[in-house]
């Protein structure tokens, strides 16, 4: 699985790191990034629902 966070679309709300703080952080400048370099299987629900709760659809799971 493959997590892109478009950092032209992100604003910053950071509902991505309130839904999931573990895979989710932003950046210093008020981007979100991912934390980790590869999502795990198990961790696939947080991330549809980091990506599902973005007001911009900055996220997209691939796979």
């Amino acid at each position: 699985m493959e997590i892109t966070v478009d950092p032209d679309k992100c604003c910053g709300y950071g509902d991505c790191v309130l839904t999931a703080p573990e895979l989710f952080d932003l950046g210093g400048d008020g981007v979100a990034v991912l934390l980790v370099e590869e999502v795990r299987e198990d961790q696939r629900a947080d991330v549809e629902a980091a990506a599902a709760s973005c007001p911009v659809a900055a996220i997209v799971v691939h796979g």
